[in-house]
């Protein structure tokens, strides 16, 4: 699911010969980063309701970054800097993303795997 997410990534850029719809997927990279120094390498501390300096720091850089995947080709597209399908696109490619991510979540919290 994350290679298909990419795919559309760079068939958003490629399709419509215009490479800034790339910057979300620096974003791709930033969303795992306060989960990986935060968080122990575990998502389980999105979901709880501790709280703690450094626990809601993560929490609110995951969802800043979360919201900036938005952001971007929403932005790109109202500055007229990229086409309304590679927009489109981007979206898919998001909520493909969002899903591997909601999928690693549901296994990462199962005992059995």
């Amino acid at each position: 699911m994350f290679s298909s997410s990419i795919l559309l990534q760079i068939l958003a850029c490629a399709i419509y010969g215009n490479w800034w719809p790339m910057l979300s997927a620096l974003m791709y990279v930033v969303v795992p980063m306060p989960c990986m120094f935060f968080g122990g390498g575990s998502t389980q501390f999105l979901t709880s309701r501790d709280g703690g300096g450094w626990i809601d720091a993560a929490k609110f850089l995951t969802g800043a970054s979360t919201v900036g995947s938005l952001a971007i080709p929403i932005i790109l597209r109202h500055a007229h800097m990229i086409e309304t399908g590679a927009m489109l696109i981007e979206f898919t490619s998001f909520f493909i993303f969002i899903c591997t991510v909601m999928c690693f979540h549901r296994a990462s919290l199962d005992d059995d795997w």
